[in-house]
Parts: C-alpha cells; sequence; structure tokens
C-alpha cells in the first residue's frame, strides 16, 4: 500500500509545529544587524563592490556562468592561481575552492571516509561535516564537546585511518576548540586532524588567517576549510591541506566533481576581498574592541546565561523554543534584528538568543541591545 507524500509532508510539518521549531523565511528590514555573520561588514561594503565590478578581468570574461563543472569547461588559469594565493595567505600546500562550506564539508568528509577509516568528530560540529560522514563509509564516534580525555578515550580505539574534526570558533556556542591539546593528541595517535574556520575566517588578530595559524599548529593540521561567505563577505569556500589532498579530491570528491563552477565574478570577489582584509586591519580591531564592551556589559548582569565565548558569536541562554522565540519577536519589535536558535538546532534546554556582532555595530547599539533584553526577561520571569 502506498501512501500521499502530500500526507507525510503534512504530518511533520505538524509536529514542528507542536514543537515551537517550524521554520519561516523572513525578510528583515531596517533592523539593527545582531544577526548576520557579516562580521567586518565586507558583504554591505560599496567600496569592495566597486573593485570587483570595476576588475578588468571581469569585462574581459563577460559570460554570465562558469559553463560545466572544474573538470569539464568551467576552469579558469585565475581559479587556479586564487587557489595558490589563498594557500599562501594561509600557510598551506595547496588549496581546492568549493562552491560553499556546505558543499567542501560534504565533498571532503564524504571522499575520506572510505570504509576502513575512522572519523571521530566534537559533538557541536557543524551539520555540513554529519552530512559528509553520513555520506562516507567510514565508522564514526562522536567526543564531548572540547573534552580532551574522552577524545583520548575514542583514539586509543580508533582503526584504520582515522580523522578528526573540529571547528576552530563553534557556530552555535562561539567558543574556541582546545586545538593545541587536540593537535597534540593527533600527533600522539597518528591521527588526522581537520579544523573548520569557517566562523574564524577574517576575524582574528593575525589578520584573520584563523586559530589554526594564531596556534601556530599547520604542520599538526591535516586539512582546513575556510569559508567566504562570513567575515569575508561574498560566497564560496576553500579546502587547505598538501598537493596531494588536492589531487585527491579532485578525483573522489563528488560535490566538487559534479556541479557547475563558480562564475568569474564569484572569484573575483573572493580574490579581492582576501586584499581588502589584508588592508583593513582596523576593522579587527573595531571587531575585538566592541566584542569586549559586549561582554564586560553582559557580566553585569548576573541572570544572563551567557555561554563562554570571545568571538563575534554571544549567546545567551533562554530555555524553551517558545519562550526564546517569544523574546526574540520583542527585540525585532525595538530594532534589533536578533534571532532565537531552537530546538532540535541545539540541545532541548539550551535554546538560546544568537548575537552576532560586527565591526559596524556601535557601542550604543550594543548597550541598548542588552537593556532591552533585560527589560524583556524581567518581564518573563516577573
Amino acid at each position: 500500500m502506498s501512501f500521499s507524500a502530500d500526507l507525510f509532508l503534512t504530518q511533520s510539518l505538524n509536529k514542528r509545529r507542536e514543537q515551537n521549531a517550524f521554520r519561516q523565511l523572513v525578510h528583515s528590514s531596517g533592523l539593527i544587524d545582531f544577526c548576520s555573520n557579516d562580521y567586518l561588514g565586507f558583504a554591505q561594503s560599496q567600496d569592495l563592490k566597486k573593485r570587483v565590478e570595476s576588475d578588468p578581468l571581469l569585462h574581459a570574461n563577460s559570460n554570465n556562468g562558469s559553463g560545466g563543472s572544474r573538470l569539464l569547461a568551467g576552469n579558469t588559469s585565475y581559479a587556479e592561481q586564487l587557489e595558490k594565493t589563498i594557500a599562501e595567505f594561509h600557510n598551506a600546500e595547496a588549496g581546492l575552492i568549493y562552491n560553499s562550506g556546505y558543499d567542501a564539508n560534504v565533498g571532503l568528509f564524504s571522499a575520506l571516509g572510505q570504509k576502513d577509516a575512522s572519523i571521530i568528530y566534537d559533538e557541536l560540529i557543524h551539520a555540513s561535516v554529519h552530512d559528509g560522514i553520513k555520506m562516507s563509509s567510514a565508522s564514526s564516534y562522536m567526543f564531548k564537546h572540547n573534552d580532551l580525555l574522552h577524545l583520548e578515550e575514542r583514539l586509543k580505539v580508533a582503526m584504520g585511518t582515522t580523522y578528526v574534526a573540529v571547528e576552530s570558533i563553534y557556530s552555535m556556542d562561539g567558543d574556541e576548540a582546545l586545538l593545541t591539546g587536540i593537535s597534540a593528541l593527533c600527533q600522539k595517535y597518528n591521527a588526522n586532524l581537520i579544523v573548520d574556520e569557517a566562523h574564524a575566517t577574517g576575524i582574528t588578530v593575525n589578520q584573520g588567517k584563523g586559530l589554526v595559524q594564531l596556534n601556530n599548529v599547520e604542520s599538526a593540521v591535516f586539512a582546513r576549510v575556510h569559508t567566504f561567505g562570513k567575515a569575508l563577505g561574498c560566497h564560496g569556500a576553500i579546502v587547505l591541506g598538501s598537493d596531494l589532498l588536492r589531487n585527491y579530491l579532485i578525483n573522489f570528491s563528488r560535490s566538487f566533481i559534479y556541479t557547475t563552477a563558480l562564475p568569474i565574478h564569484s572569484l573575483l570577489a573572493i580574490g579581492h576581498a582576501y586584499n581588502y582584509l589584508e588592508e583593513q586591519p582596523e576593522k579587527i580591531s573595531l571587531l575585538q574592541e566592541l566584542i569586549g564592551h559586549f561582554k564586560e556589559l553582559a557580566s553585569e548582569s548576573s541572570h544572563l546565561r551567557l555561554i563562554a565565548s570571545s568571538s563575534p558569536i554571544q549567546c545567551i541562554v533562554i530555555p524553551g523554543n517558545l519562550t526564546v522565540k517569544e523574546l526574540a519577536a520583542s527585540l525585532q519589535k525595538k530594532g534589533f534584528d536578533v534571532r532565537p536558535i531552537l530546538s532540535p538546532t541545539v540541545a532541548k534546554g539550551k535554546e538560546r538568543l544568537r548575537i552576532c556582532l560586527h565591526a559596524f555595530n556601535t557601542k550604543e547599539e550594543i548597550s541598548r541591545l542588552l537593556r532591552a533584553i533585560n527589560t524583556d526577561l524581567q518581564t518573563i520571569s516577573g
């Protein structure tokens, strides 16, 4: 007996509504941005936009699209040179550009995860890594977040070629991986460390090169994923590693092989964003100053359950999907674009307001936001 697909869809959506976890696309306009990943303001930079639009290469290649995958009609000398330039910036041997951070993680882990391999991952790792692992044939094991003892327990029993996957800055909590300790354990047990630098790219004090370089552990890292859609304000991602890894991915990474390549406009945006990053160190300094300001003010409110973080991602735990949704809606009415993070995206009981800070925010805006949160929380609890 077959069943209607519409019945299945309706039942699934109704269950989400019952859990207060129903997602909808919304368009915010005119609100103060405490939501986007545009940490340095590059996505809205008119100067950066003009640089891309005036680049002679854009006008020399006036095609709307790339015409095919990199292995067919979509490759260019500029794409290959860009990969080399980015790899050099991040002190890596080689790199391979993907269409998005999601594509990069799915393509990397599905290609590496052969049936004789083991993948050990932090429990808070990106969903894209989970999806890549599911598409692989490898055995996989979770370890408790930033728990070096638990990681070592996993490493002791891992079989075959072993990979350890972490984020340098975690997307939902904003805290940092213990890269020095993790890399030391990987070396001890001959495991291959993979670091997703998505939320560290562009925001660290070493010209935005990421936490791997800030901790001087490049030589202990097998692969890094840097994405361009957050602090760099454009689109795409790169997997950095050895020439050997690059050639392997070109041959076995399905999300690279079977997709149309990025057009020249996207590639030029990436290149100019990296140039802009090197020219704008004051933006990183300002961002770090604003992060410190937020943390100092938030610490004055003892009732705020703030997750420890030194990154632009600052999270206030507000248990319950309904409660955190109502609080976010109230803040939006007051002019602040703050979004709720609901379970099952995060664990039940750890729903939160995820506040993203930017170099273009002001101290006055941050102060007003925290005052509004405190007022609304008092109303809820009172």
